[in-house]
């Protein structure tokens, strides 16, 4: 039995971790870090888990490294313990965390006595929990902070109880029992749509691009095609979005901008991101049944390629930036798709070469503003600093061919069919030269936003050439 006398006959206070002490659950955190290791351990996890939740914790922190000082800390709450540390009250860290974890979150902060976790034999929570602190203080009275249905047992045998951030079984506890109260922040919608990343649909207007340059736009079910098109391609998208973030938690939390994301912040859950990727998945599959099966094909393809790249490509040189310019071509080919529309070489050798340029433009503002030795690889990629002007010269070369490709098209006898006056097309070539030639140039001045995509909907300039080119295509030259 441990000797719980504290000082000043203060009870000693008993922490949760996941949930109470930090935004997040390490279970979770490390599933995700070590399928992201290897995707195939997903077929190891069923078989560790038959052997208790234990003895998965345990195995999982002997293969994944979690780093203690980029977690979501409830700030609050650890001025709290601070506090009560500094009046004489012992403070106990007991977890149903691996305590490979725990031990390194206890001596990072260093305002722990004890640390009590999982192992291999035993998992640390619930009515475990509380039989465990029974037989280990006895008769003694302790106090205890925690935040989830798992912690109501503790709570009960506990002599003062402390509820943090609760979930909707331990608020009705704390409600019917007053206990002392450390709440969570107030949700906002915004969350909600940053989780989705709805501004990042705005790629998925391409899957517009083959029914306006075919002039079918206007016919009512080519453009309702388009529409089940667009929302399943974005829904498909927003879910694939949140199982990156769940991979990249560590990387995003040492991100400037990126540590604001909800998931690396602890705004959500990892399972709630897990349920809502899942249900956007299914209304990506509900929505294409609806079309030709040639539009869920490409979808399935996006699914596979953007979970490649989340997994493993986005490390790789170069194959990075070709599968980002791929997923772009392949919302042009789901466009074809959906409304079955003969595919077009130009449009294809255009956008390659476009978005090729963009994606460049993406790794040389990551290398700009890492601060590394140009010959050290910078944090989930397959770059160097030293790698940027290469980049750039690349970049650059692939927006001057965009160009070129078009000019090439203007001057074809597929415009002439399609176009009573193909002239006024002409200038599309100047304005697509100067919206990727000025990201560039701001790229380079340190100006660009680290998605050159959303940077061209967001500026105004960009936004008036996009219009005025619109106008061209659409009015100026099209046969009425």
């Amino acid at each position: 039995m441990v000797d719980s006398s504290s000082k000043n006959n203060i009870a000693d206070l008993i922490v949760d971790l996941d949930g109470t002490l930090i935004a997040t659950d390490l279970l979770w955190e490390s599933m995700f870090q070590l399928l992201k290791q290897n995707v195939l351990y997903l077929f190891v996890l069923p078989f560790w888990a038959i052997k208790g939740k234990g003895y998965l914790k345990h195995r999982i922190s002997l293969l994944v490294n979690i780093d203690p000082t980029i977690l979501p800390y409830r700030t609050d709450f650890i001025d709290f313990l601070r506090s009560e540390r500094a009046r004489g009250r012992r403070l106990i860290l007991a977890t149903g965390a691996a305590k490979r974890f725990a031990d390194a979150i206890a001596e990072y902060l260093g305002i722990f006595d004890f640390v009590h976790a999982t192992d291999a034999k035993r998992n640390l929570t619930s009515t475990n929990k509380t039989n465990f602190l029974l037989e280990t203080y006895g008769d003694v009275k302790f106090a205890y902070a925690g935040n989830s249905r798992a912690d109501i047992p503790v709570f009960n045998a506990a002599s003062e109880v402390i509820v943090v951030a609760p979930d909707r079984a331990a608020a009705r506890w704390q409600r019917k029992h007053a206990s002392r109260l450390f709440q969570s922040p107030k949700l906002h919608w915004k969350s909600i749509l940053k989780m989705l990343r709805v501004h990042q649909w705005m790629k998925n207007t391409l899957i517009f691009v083959p029914a306006i340059l075919d002039h079918e736009i206007m016919n009512w079910q080519v453009l309702f095609s388009a529409l089940i098109a667009f929302c399943a391609f974005s829904s498909a998208a927003s879910a694939i979005y949140i199982i990156n973030d769940l991979l990249d938690l560590p990387l995003d939390r040492k991100h400037a901008r990126k540590k604001h994301r909800v998931f690396a912040s602890g705004v959500f859950s990892i399972p709630f991101g897990i349920v809502v990727s899942g249900g956007l998945l299914g209304i990506a599959v509900l929505l294409s049944l609806q079309l030709p099966w040639a539009f869920s094909a490409v979808l399935a393809l996006y699914v596979v390629a953007t979970s490649a790249y989340s997994l493993s490509l986005k490390r790789m040189l170069l194959i990075d930036v070709f599968t980002l310019a791929g997923l772009y071509t392949l919302r042009i080919l789901a466009g074809s798709a959906a409304n079955e529309i003969e595919g077009s070489f130009w449009l294809l050798a255009f956008s390659s070469f476009f978005f090729i340029s963009l994606a460049l433009v993406k790794r040389y503002v990551e290398l700009q503003s890492v601060a590394h030795s140009a010959n050290d690889r910078i944090a989930g990629r397959g770059y160097r600093p030293a790698d940027k002007e290469i980049i750039a010269q690349c970049g650059v070369a692939a927006a001057f061919a965009a160009a070129l490709v078009l000019a090439l098209y203007v001057d074809s006898d597929a415009v002439v069919s399609l176009y009573a006056y193909p002239w006024l097309i002409w200038p599309l070539c100047p304005i697509v030269l100067y919206l990727n030639i000025r990201i560039w140039i701001l790229a380079y001045r340190g100006e660009m936003h680290d998605d050159p995509v959303v940077f061209l909907i967001s500026d105004w300039r960009s936004l008036i050439m996009i219009g005025v080119g619109a106008v061209l295509l659409l009015y100026g030259g099209m046969r009425l």
